[in-house]
């Protein structure tokens, strides 16, 4: 059970139209979305208007980020660069926190601790870093001949890439810099650490040329849900977001990651778990429903008959889209999940429109389609039953996802008292309700 002190956290999964497929081709999106700056910055600045704890950018180094069969008709295929993205955005706002993705797998420690130390002095202590190790083998393309990694050594190289970026985030002590201008002493040398890193994949010496941040470190973000992924989650993670449909699954997931932390030595409130969020809000909930539907019927055929034979391995194509899903054959490679799809469909008859509709709705996030009250009351169970510290919202469309969401459903939270009025500090830390992390060699002379 969640403190009852606690309040729910909420990040802004950043993307350029909406998360959902069809989102670019509505009538109130942003079309050129990936383009348009000052597009982010509103959407930014309507986050922090709704005291969200974070903006949050996924990222992928490549455009084929859909099936290659239908991607012509995606609009998730050119964006600003997120990185560049939350540099620009920090000017643009004072409290809310600036996450984004980086490749483990495509990086090289030094040069990425070095962006996200200065993303956080610049932003005042606001920066996070999501890592990833990238799964998708159209990137290793964009580096190179040699061949993507398999997900078990990945998961190994990432491990000692965060702790050789952590590393660096410790070269300075927050004294370090004395800046003497009578005894010509710009720094006290014995404030300054050499890191010295030599392991299986990188050798490091360090130190960091960025001075340490007013939150000593750059909040560490993950979301893998592999038993890797848990294990990375529970040693080095501060922020999990995960993908859950249902209460008892994601409590479960909530409750095995945290259950791993103390053989780290870290705390259950050291991490916060925010499952992905997709909303859509009405006054009433035929509004709703009429709102959804009118995004559902924004999937072209192509994609959605593309996105639904590559997930059920099963090829669509050569059948109607408004006729009977046809038998799928089984098959070891099927998902729980696709297994229930197949059984829903037999069961109410569904067609391949339907189907693809249904699939494509949500793709493993928690959904929720209602009034305020509705959206409020499941979201204040989630958060008191120990299934969630808080929520990654993803904006079916934007901007408007997002207004109804600050406009219609924060102000519900808040009548609950499960969500704050105000940012309780200046960090993204603060705000999170998480340690500033002690040096690594503060912890040596201590000992």
């Amino acid at each position: 059970m969640v403190d009852s002190k606690a309040k729910m956290k909420l990040g802004m999964f950043v993307r350029p139209c909406g998360h959902h497929i069809g989102s670019w081709r509505h009538p109130d999106a942003q079309a050129d979305a990936g383009v348009n700056f000052p597009h982010f910055v509103q959407m930014a600045q309507t986050a922090e208007r709704g005291l969200f704890d974070m903006l949050f950018s996924a990222d992928s180094p490549t455009a084929f980020t859909a099936e290659p069969e239908a991607l012509h008709r995606t609009h998730y295929v050119a964006w600003i660069e997120p990185f560049s993205l939350l540099v620009a955005l920090a000017g643009f706002t004072k409290h809310i926190g600036l996450v984004c993705t980086a490749s483990t797998s495509f990086e090289e420690p030094y040069a990425l601790a070095r962006r996200f130390a200065s993303l956080d002095l610049i932003s005042g202590g606001r920066g996070g870093w999501n890592i990833v190790t990238t799964g998708n083998p159209a990137a290793a393309a964009n580096f190179g001949d040699e061949p993507h990694l398999p997900k078990a050594e990945r998961y190994k190289k990432a491990r000692e890439f965060a702790d050789v970026v952590r590393g660096l985030w410790d070269s300075w002590d927050d004294d370090a810099f004395v800046r003497n201008r009578e005894t010509g002493v710009f720094f006290d040398r014995e404030k300054m650490h050499v890191l010295d890193h030599h392991g299986a994949y990188y050798n490091v010496q360090g130190p960091l040329n960025v001075a340490r941040s007013p939150q000593g470190q750059p909040v560490i973000v993950q979301a893998g849900a592999s038993d890797d992924g848990r294990e990375l989650a529970a040693e080095t993670a501060e922020v999990v977001f995960t993908a859950h449909e249902e209460l008892d699954a994601a409590k479960a997931f909530y409750d095995d990651v945290k259950g791993r932390m103390a053989k780290y030595g870290r705390e259950r409130d050291d991490l916060k778990i925010m499952p992905g969020l997709s909303v859509i809000v009405a006054p009433t909930r035929q509004e709703a429903q009429d709102k959804f539907q009118s995004l559902q019927d924004l999937i072209h055929p192509d994609i959605g008959v593309a996105v639904l034979s590559r997930k059920m391995g099963f090829d669509f194509s050569g059948f109607p889209v408004d006729g009977p899903v046809p038998p799928v054959p089984s098959s070891n490679v099927l998902s729980s999940r696709v297994d229930a799809l197949v059984e829903a469909a037999q069961r109410d008859n569904l067609t391949i429109r339907q189907l693809y509709q249904k699939f494509c709705s949500t793709r493993g996030h928690f959904s929720l389609i209602g009034t305020p009250a509705d959206i409020a009351d499941q979201m204040t169970e989630w958060f008191e039953k120990g299934a969630a510290d808080g929520f990654n919202f993803i904006a079916p469309y934007l901007p408007g996802g997002l207004d109804n969401f600050v406009d219609l459903v924060v102000p519900e939270l808040q009548r609950r008292g499960v969500y704050r009025t105000h940012y309780e500090g200046t960090t993204l830390r603060d705000n999170l309700g998480l340690k500033v992390p002690v040096s690594r060699y503060a912890k040596e002379a201590r000992t």
